[in-house]
C-alpha cells in the first residue's frame, strides 16, 4: 500500500522539499523506512497551494500533506506518526515504550516555537528576503534571530541531548529527524551552527550515519547550495507571496 506524498521544490525547480523543513522530514523518514509513495512536488513561491485542487487535500494550506485512499492528512509531525503506526517501521522511531514516547512527544511539542522558528527566521532574514526579494532586513531582526537560535541550540544540548547518543537514548527516533532537519536550516544561509558546538557535531554526525549518508545528503543537497542559486533566482518568482512574507517576518 502507498501513500501520495504532497511536498514542496524550490522556486528554481530543482531539489526535493528543499526549504520547507515539515517536508524534508516526511520525505527522509519514508524513503529511509521503504514506505511507497507518490511524490507529488509543488512550487511553494507560486501559491499552488491556495488553489482549490491542493484545498481538498489540506485546506489548511501547509506542507507537507498525505492522501491515503481516501484519508487525507496535514502537519509533517502527525503524517509521521501515522505512518510510523499503519506502516510498523521499527520501534525507535517512535517508541512504544510509554515514557520513551513521552521524550519524543515532549521535544516534538518543544521544536515549533524554538528551534523551528528561529532557524526558519535566520534562513529568511540572512538569504531569501535580502537575497531573492531583495528587501533590506533590519540588523537587529536578524540578530535577534540568531541570539534566540543560539540559546535553543543550548537549551537542545542541556535539557534534550544531554550526554546521550540521541535524544531518547542509544537509538535514533523521530525527535532526531525533526531537530535535525531544523538545525541545518541556518547551515543553508551560511551560519555554521556546529562551530565551537562539539557536542552538537557528534550528535549530527551519528544522526547522518543512522539516516545513511547519501539519504541524508540528497535531502539537504539544494538547502546546502540556495546561497548559489538564489544568485540566478527571478525575484517575480516569489510575487505571489511576497505580501505574506513580509508581512509575516518584518511587521
Amino acid at each position: 500500500m502507498s501513500c501520495a506524498l504532497v511536498s514542496v521544490q524550490s522556486s528554481t525547480g530543482c531539489g526535493v522539499a528543499v526549504i520547507y523543513t515539515p517536508c524534508r522530514s516526511v520525505y527522509i523518514f519514508t524513503k529511509k523506512n521503504n514506505i511507497q509513495f507518490d511524490h507529488k512536488k509543488i512550487t511553494l513561491f507560486d501559491g499552488y497551494q491556495y488553489g482549490e485542487e491542493y484545498g481538498k487535500i489540506n485546506l489548511l494550506r501547509k506542507l507537507p500533506a498525505i492522501k491515503d485512499g481516501d484519508f487525507c492528512l496535514a502537519e509533517s509531525i502527525a503524517i509521521m506518526m501515522y505512518l510510523a503506526e499503519k506502516f510498523h517501521t521499527p520501534d525507535h522511531w517512535y517508541p512504544a515504550d510509554l515514557q520513551k514516547r513521552a521524550r519524543v512527544n515532549e521535544y516534538l511539542s518543544w521544536q515549533h516555537t524554538a528551534i523551528r522558528t528561529h532557524g526558519s527566521r535566520i534562513l529568511w532574514f540572512k538569504l531569501l528576503i535580502p537575497k531573492a526579494m531583495g528587501v533590506e532586513v533590519p540588523k537587529e531582526k536578524l540578530d535577534n534571530a540568531v541570539e534566540s537560535f543560539d540559546g535553543s541550540l543550548k537549551l537542545f544540548e542541556e535539557k534534550f541531548l544531554q550526554g546521550k547518543p540521541f535524544i531518547v537514548g542509544d537509538q535514533i527516533s523521530l525527535a532526531d529527524l525533526v531537530a535535525i532537519v531544523e538545525i541545518m536550516q541556518p547551515v543553508g544561509a551560511g551560519m555554521d551552527v556546529f562551530e565551537n558546538r562539539p557536542k552538537l557535531k557528534a550528535w549530527k554526525d551519528r544522526v547522518r550515519e543512522e539516516i545513511g549518508a547519501e539519504l541524508f545528503d540528497e535531502a539537504h543537497q539544494t538547502i546546502l547550495s540556495l546561497q548559489e542559486e538564489v544568485k540566478t533566482m527571478d525575484p517575480k518568482k516569489m510575487e505571489p507571496l511576497r505580501s505574506k512574507i513580509l508581512k509575516y517576518f518584518l511587521s
